[in-house]
């Protein structure tokens, strides 16, 4: 089975690459270093042409709000274009659990306009939404981090390996497509406030006060106690 990966030089990308590979499939692995441009719609046409499916697992350069809206609408927008062009019956893409309940994050907010460019394109599609990746907690940790305190939301998070992430990705893209969304998550749900404590202990970090105040956000954004965790 032909596929190509969209966003393969990244950290999710480069593992699905792999893993299909790894199976016997043909896979093209498609960035901006192999020539394809998701913004220009360069080399969208030749990556995906003959490929049954694709891979999307592309990431907005920057996180503010008006540029990661303009990246995610104009990447899905050409991506979807050329996909109908060259015949793909099968649209993957990585996206977030929770993302639709965030509305006051530029970022989620982005992301729920892809989806929609997706889900209402014609396109044959599966949307897989992922907790936040385990490799990326120590990140999280020092963006709550103020001098020696670090305060954390009273919510839950749920953090799932990248090589679990990469794994389902790959499985859905040869797979049927299901016009629907599928949540994965990693195998436990812990506080900020556990997930902190050990992100400082495996650091050695002992300087540090974690408070858990209910009005600390997440990259800005307040969230429920389930924000960012799968449905039961």
């Amino acid at each position: 089975m032909k596929i190509t990966v969209i966003g393969a030089s990244g950290l999710i990308g480069a593992k699905v690459v792999e893993l299909l590979t790894a199976e016997g499939h043909e896979v093209v692995a498609a960035a901006r270093g192999t020539g394809v441009d998701v913004l220009t719609g360069e080399g969208l046409g030749e990556a995906l042409s003959g490929s049954a499916a694709l891979v999307d697992v592309t990431n907005s350069p920057s996180f503010e709000d008006e540029q990661v809206l303009e990246f995610f609408t104009r990447a899905t927008t050409n991506i979807v274009a050329a996909a109908k062009n060259t015949g793909v019956g099968h649209y993957v893409v990585l996206s977030i659990v929770g993302v639709d309940g965030l509305p006051h994050s530029g970022y989620m907010r982005a992301k729920v306009a892809q989806e929609k460019l997706l889900t209402e394109s014609g396109v044959p599609y599966t949307i897989v939404r992922a907790t936040q990746f385990a490799e990326f907690t120590d990140a999280i940790t020092g963006s709550m981090t103020a001098g020696d305190e670090v305060r954390v939301p009273d919510a839950l998070i749920q953090p799932i390996a990248a090589d679990q992430v990469a794994s389902d990705v790959a499985h859905a893209a040869v797979s049927e497509p299901l016009d629907d969304v599928v949540n994965i998550g990693g195998p436990e749900k812990i506080s900020f406030e556990q997930m902190v404590r050990e992100s400082l202990a495996r650091r050695d970090d002992d300087t540090k006060t974690v408070v858990v105040d209910p009005e600390a956000t997440y990259f800005g954004t307040l969230l429920q106690r389930n924000s960012l965790v799968t449905p039961d």
